[in-house]
Formats: C-alpha cells, sequence, structure tokens
C-alpha cells in the first residue's frame, strides 16, 4: 500500500528492525543534530537513533515526503497501474516530468537540500543525520551531487539506509551508503521503489 502522509501508519516489524540496524550503524557518531520528516513513519524510525546519539528530535517540514504519493495513497501497489494508468511507468521512466504530481521531484530534492546545505552552515564541520523518506533523500543525494533527477531509480538507497555527504570545496561527494541487512516484505525492489 502507499502510506504517503496518511495518518495512523507507523513502522511494520521489519521497518522497526531496520530502524535499530541503523541507530546501531550511526551510534559511534558525535553528531550535532538530529532532524526528521514529521510523518510518524519518520519519528518512529528516528526514536532508536535519538537513543542511541543522545540527541533529541527536531521535526523539519523540508523532510516531508514527496506529495505525489499524497495522489496514490492508500492503493495497494498493485491496484496503482489500473486506478492510475501510465503513472507508475512514468514515475520510474521520467520521474522529473510527472505533470499529474502535486510536486515534482525538483522542488523535493531544493527543499530537502537547502535543509542539508542550512544544517551545514550552521554546524560547520559537524555531522547531522537526518531522517526522511526514500525519494526525497534520493531526490536530495542527486541534486548535492549534481547528478540529473532523471536518475532517480538508479541505486536508489533501501529503507533504513545510511548517505554520507560531506561538503568539500563549495560541493558535495558522496562519501559512503550503508544498507540494513533486514528487508520488509512486501517491498518493491529499489530499482522500482515508491514514493
Amino acid at each position: 500500500m502507499v502510506y504517503a502522509d496518511l495518518a495512523g501508519f507507523g513502522l511494520s516489524d521489519a521497518g522497526k528492525a531496520q530502524a535499530s540496524e541503523t541507530a546501531a550503524h550511526l551510534r559511534p557518531i558525535a553528531a550535532a543534530l538530529l532532524l526528521a520528516s514529521p510523518i510518524r513513519r519518520a519519528i518512529e524510525t528516528s526514536l532508536p537513533i535519538s537513543a542511541a546519539l543522545g540527541l533529541p528530535i527536531t521535526t523539519d517540514d523540508r523532510l516531508y515526503e514527496w506529495r505525489l504519493g499524497t495522489r496514490w495513497a492508500p492503493a495497494a501497489w498493485d491496484d496503482l497501474p489500473t486506478l492510475f494508468p501510465g503513472e507508475v511507468e512514468a514515475y520510474l521512466d521520467h520521474p522529473d516530468d510527472l505533470p499529474f504530481a502535486p510536486e515534482s521531484i525538483s522542488e523535493v530534492a531544493d527543499r530537502f537540500a537547502s535543509a542539508v546545505v542550512a544544517t551545514g552552515e550552521l554546524f560547520p564541520g559537524g555531522t547531522a543525520v537526518m531522517v526522511s523518506h526514500q525519494d526525497p533523500v534520493q531526490a536530495a543525494r542527486l541534486r548535492l551531487t549534481g547528478r540529473p533527477m532523471s536518475e532517480l531509480a538508479i541505486d536508489k538507497p533501501d529503507h533504513g539506509s545510511v548517505i554520507d555527504l560531506i561538503a568539500a570545496d563549495g560541493r558535495w561527494i558522496e562519501a559512503s551508503i550503508w544498507h540494513p541487512a533486514t528487508r520488509g516484505e512486501g517491498f518493491p525492489p529499489a530499482t522500482a521503489t515508491q514514493p
């Protein structure tokens, strides 16, 4: 099912396991700030990370889910091609050109990237952890590292992944990416993922 920003949907058991793995992975990091999307799934993901890092959770609307999902929610993924003919194919083939989306992926990238840049300016040389949703994370990753939005489905991070971006000489470099071992049942593969 497409959850988007529907109320009442928290993490599944697999999602909780991923959040715990992610928190354990991040524990050694000396972070200055923990930001999260205000959507319940992101807050629940942030809870073990907050405990591991000893940081409070600060919500930031710029990390919000891609509003394309609100168009499709609460439909089942398998039903989307019937309910919204051509839209899933367009999302997978050319996510940077979706006239039916209430928000473009470029707008998602801009708002998320602005949070990353602003945080970098507030804590120069420091580390911030940001918890959001798959497509917004990927969009910001593409924007900050100079890749086109048309690559949204290419090497998309799994749920619970950690992407380490470092500011260097006026640009952002992807230093590493880590994925949790736990994989939730019913999740589409990383090349055909949900907004």
